[in-house]
Parts: C-alpha cells; structure tokens; sequence
C-alpha cells in the first residue's frame, strides 16, 4: 500500500473516532462499558476485521493500516482501541494463521462483522508471564476435549462469543503439551466468574473465566497437537504492535491536551507555553511520539512483509508504553490540579496509559526478548 493509501485509512478511522467514540470516552470510562450499538458500528466500519482477507468477509487491509486503526480509535477512547485490538490480533490472527480452511470459513466472516466478539484465554491465576505453568487441561475423550480450568486477566471476557484458549493435553511442568483450541463462549461449562474493576482502561471488560468439563470438537483445535505454545507466543508478538499502537494514541492525546491546555492558560501574565520549562516538556513529548511511531511502523512493516519482527514488535511496545506512560503523567502535571480532577481528560489518559507497560508482556519481558534477540544475533 502507498503512503496515500494509508493516509486515507487513517482519515477515515479519525472522522469515525471523532464523531462515533470520542463523545462517549468519558461515559464508556464511568459506567465501565463500551456500547453494544458501538461495537456494532465497528462492525460496520470495517473496523473489526482490517487484515480479514475479503473472501472471508473482512476489509482486506494489512498490519499498518490496523496498527493506524488502533492508535486513532485508542487516542478518541483507549478502551475501545484495546477492544479491538484484543479482537483482532489475539483472535482473528491466529485463526487466519493456523486454522483449517473450514475454521477460517466458519468463524473469520462472524468476527469481521462483530456478530461475534473475539478473545485470547492464556494467562491463568497462577500463570502470567510464566505461560508455560499454566495448569488448565483438555482432556481427550475420543470425538471431543472436554477442558477443566481458571483463566485471568481475559480481555473482551465479557463480550467474547469465540475464545482462543490455551490448556495442557499432557501434564508437563513446561511450555510442552501446550495445545490450543477455538471455545465457543455459549458451550456449557463455561462461565465468566468475575469482571475486574481496575484502574484504567475501565470501558474494556477484563475478565475471570472458568471451564467446567467444556465439550471442544476435535475439529476446533487451533494449529499443530501440541504445538500451542508456539501458537501463543506467534499471537503474541503481533499483539504487542496493536499495545504499543493503543500507547501511541493514548500519548497523541494527553500530548495534544496538554499543548492546548498551555498555550491558553494564562499566568503571570502570559500563556504557560511562554515558560522554558513547559516547551522543554512539550519538545520531549513530541519527540517521543516520533520515535514511538517509527518503531511501530517498522514492526508493522516487518509483519507485512512475512520478515521476523519478534524483537521489533518488542522494541516498539516498550518504547510506546513507557513513553505513554510519561508523556500522560507530565500533561496531568501541565494541567496542575485541573488534570488530576475527572472533569479533565488527561486524569483518564493517565490511568489508561498504565496498562500498556504491563498486558500482553510487562516492559521487563519486553527487555528479556530483547536481549534474548540481540545475544542470538552473534552467537
């Protein structure tokens, strides 16, 4: 795709955000809920199925055009950015990569529409950065799996009709015997146990589930026997450019808020952007949202073109996330005691930016992909 092209994408997705999720951030952050009628406009828009090739039902685009989707949509209401970033790249993606024709044929068209909303099922109480610990277990009963445990942290949880669940089909004390499946949420034994209340991101439901003996035909199982734990880390390092580009969006708006907010607030005098110290802020803001989009780019574009981008992917979300998470506490502190009050933006930039240092890979497993990648190149 041309620059023009992309151009034209993000247009798109700006007026979409502007008029359909930016009047109602301060809403879906208060009552802790994104709209069924906005998720269904997602639908509608495309938004929910970007890379879905058109014979499966979806727009067709590439990697970058969903990293700009994501950031646009993140910048108007993080919440909404993270809904679909889970849904496309934690669900969609591994279908499109590992599934049978049949399983591509049966489930991408629903998920490209929004008919049905798409989760990633790894983390579990006892196992977080640690995948390889998890304790949940498929067992094989000759037509069907019938999967027994707890799974955490689950973004779209609550609104999730297809689930990529990860269990053990042998009992090993590692990553090995790790299997994956497609779990339809309607499937008895399966069950939401709580939705958490947390700091940010309070729009997305971030949910507890549990699998009581849930049936799995055979024929939903996701990639290789066994081979899941490549299918997870495979999923995972493309959902760490849609975090990074939520980070970049969530930055983009505490960053334009906070330059506004100084160019017209006025003490002693003059407007606060006059002082030294706030354009110093302000050019460091601006020059870490440069790099942030770079990096993310870069990775977007590595995928595109079918390269490795592990340790890209992992420098763009540790880069983004971090320089998020700093851009948005220094406009709270440009905005004094308005940006830490709910009648200001920037208070829910702040609690929202926190979390993209941490899901789909805290900033410390980022640093050990990294390095892991750097020793690999000269050994």
């Amino acid at each position: 795709m041309s620059l023009s092209d992309f151009q034209e994408i993000r247009d798109m997705v700006q007026k979409f955000a502007e008029a359909e999720v930016a009047p109602l951030a301060h809403d879906i952050d208060k009552n802790q809920q994104i709209p069924a009628e906005l998720i269904a406009k997602l639908g509608e828009n495309g938004l929910l199925g970007s890379y879905i090739p058109e014979e499966y039902g979806g727009a067709g685009m590439d990697y970058t055009s969903y990293s700009l989707i994501v950031e646009e949509l993140s910048k108007a209401c993080a919440s909404t950015g993270v809904l679909v970033s889970a849904h496309t790249s934690l669900c969609v993606w591994p279908i499109l990569a590992f599934g049978t024709e049949e399983q591509k044929k049966k489930y991408l068209p629903r998920l490209a529409s929004g008919e049905h909303i798409g989760c990633f099922a790894l983390s579990e109480p006892g196992a977080g950065s640690d995948a390889g610990s998890l304790t949940t277990f498929a067992e094989d009963k000759g037509d069907h799996y019938e999967i027994t445990g707890m799974k955490n942290w689950i973004t779209n949880g609550r609104e999730a009709d297809i689930a990529i669940v990860f269990a053990k089909t042998t009992k090993t004390p590692n990553y090995k015997g790790i299997s994956a499946f497609i779990v339809e949420t309607a499937t008895e034994g399966y069950s939401i146990v709580k939705i958490e209340d947390k700091l940010g991101i309070k729009g997305s439901s971030t949910a507890q589930l549990a699998f009581d003996s849930v049936k799995v035909p055979k024929e939903n199982l996701l990639g290789d026997y066994e081979k899941g734990f490549r299918v997870a880390m495979a999923t995972l390092d493309g959902g760490r450019i849609g975090i990074a580009s939520q980070a970049l969006g969530i930055a983009r708006a505490a960053f334009e808020y906070a330059r506004k907010y100084t160019t017209e607030r006025i003490q002693f005098g003059a407007p606060l952007s006059n002082l030294q110290g706030v354009q110093f802020m302000l050019a460091d803001m601006s020059t870490k949202i440069a790099a942030s989009k770079l990096l993310i780019y870069e990775a977007s574009r590595l995928k595109d073109e079918k390269k490795n981008y592990t340790k890209e992917s992992a420098h763009a979300k540790l880069f983004a996330a971090e320089a998020s998470m700093w851009i948005a506490t220094k406009a709270v502190q440009l905005c004094g005691g308005n940006g830490y009050t709910k009648e200001y933006p920037v208070e829910r930039y702040f609690r929202d930016a926190k979390i993209t240092e941490i899901y789909e890979g805290t900033s410390e497993v980022q640093r050990i992909v990294i390095a892991a990648n750097e020793i690999k190149e000269v050994q």
